[in-house]
């Protein structure tokens, strides 16, 4: 499914070098990198004929833009060059007869909707411009039209839409699988009850405190009697509370 949708806008002559390369390659002006900079394979292309002012061809975008140097096929519009080259793929290319008057479908683009209907010419400006869906699967319907038919056209479109069902379809699957996926297993337990090094330290100390404690408890045990109480245990055995002979 395409990224974006975009339109190019270049004189007849220049659309013609463009019809003349069989539509493989198309060149960018050098005001617009950041724009040119967002196309990508698989965006499409619809292509505005200044002067004229009609819609004659749409294309594919097959390879993202690079940065060329030296001669070029295009001729210069203004001052502007086209140092910026994209890979391309023809679409839906219409013979000069069936040249869409962009007059007669401008009222219906939603690009053009903050723009009064006389002014419509002027939003057209520029080499390269960012278009809806819509707008895009508007224009080139009404160019298979002319193309191909109506039927033929159609029949074309109820396509397309399935195919991109069935891809919507398999992207949601993919994301209800991933939200539906068990958590990780955790660490199995320590053999032992030593432990872990990395338990923030607190079980570590209050361990080594209750050994401290046990230890202190065993040689308090094993302390021997002191001489006083020993020498009165012995003559409370005696019995004759005299000394021992």
């Amino acid at each position: 499914m395409p990224n974006n949708f975009w339109m190019i806008n270049c004189n007849e002559a220049n659309f013609n070098i463009t019809r003349s390369l069989g539509f493989t390659r198309q060149g960018l002006k050098a005001e617009y990198r950041r724009k040119v900079q967002r196309v990508e394979p698989g965006d499409r292309i619809i292509y505005y004929v200044t002067g004229i002012r009609v819609f004659a061809a749409t294309a594919t975008v097959t390879e993202g833009y690079r940065e060329v140097s030296g001669s070029q096929p295009w001729t210069n519009e203004g001052k502007a060059g086209w140092p910026y080259r994209i890979g391309i793929k023809p679409g839906v290319i219409l013979a000069r007869e069936q040249y869409i008057d962009a007059g007669m479908l401008a009222y219906r683009l939603e690009y053009l909707r903050k723009w009064a209907p006389e002014d419509w010419p002027l939003a057209f400006q520029g080499n390269l411009h960012l278009l809806s869906r819509w707008d895009f699967f508007l224009l080139e319907t009404e160019m298979r039209k002319l193309r191909y038919g109506r039927e033929e056209t159609l029949r074309m479109v109820a396509q397309e839409l399935a195919e991109d069902e069935e891809r919507g379809q398999v992207q949601r699957e993919r994301r209800r699988r991933r939200s539906s996926s068990p958590p990780p297993a955790e660490a199995p337990a320590r053999p032992d009850d030593t432990p872990a090094r990395n338990d923030g330290g607190g079980q570590v100390a209050a361990a080594a405190a209750a050994d401290a404690a046990d230890g202190n408890r065993s040689r308090r045990n094993r302390r021997p009697p002191r001489n006083g109480r020993a020498g009165r245990s012995a003559k409370e055995q005696d019995g004759s509370g005299g000394a021992v002979c």
